[in-house]
């Protein structure tokens, strides 16, 4: 998973790819939230534009991570989720807790304001 670091390092920005159902890129996308919570981020944005599925498992991790960034006064952003996937995030109602943004760069400049 590609993972880069901007703003000075203030703004992660996590790609990960393929199914999101409790695989390889699952377990990276959990390691990866986990180790930018112990670097202290509090602000990332989680670029799904390669991700073709998830499932209960993958929103189990988006959810962990969002709720360990809340805890510590952080926020994780989502962009670029395919139409399918916006879907599943409708029908869990996870939109009223995710902020969903068309762009990366829309999510990044989102942390200015």
């Amino acid at each position: 998973m590609k993972v880069e670091k901007l703003d000075g390092g203030g703004i992660a920005v996590l790609h990960p790819k393929g199914s999101i159902i409790g695989n390889k890129e699952t377990d990276d996308l959990r390691s990866e939230l986990e180790k930018l919570g112990k670097e202290g981020n509090t602000k990332a944005v989680i670029n799904l534009a390669k991700v073709t599925y998830i499932n209960s498992t993958g929103l189990g991790v988006l959810i962990a991570g969002y709720n360990d960034y809340k805890q510590r006064k952080g926020q994780i952003k989502l962009c670029n989720v395919a139409e399918s996937i916006e879907n599943v995030f409708v029908i869990t109602k996870l939109t009223s807790v995710f902020d969903i943004y068309k762009t990366e760069k829309e999510a990044v400049g989102s942390f200015a304001s």
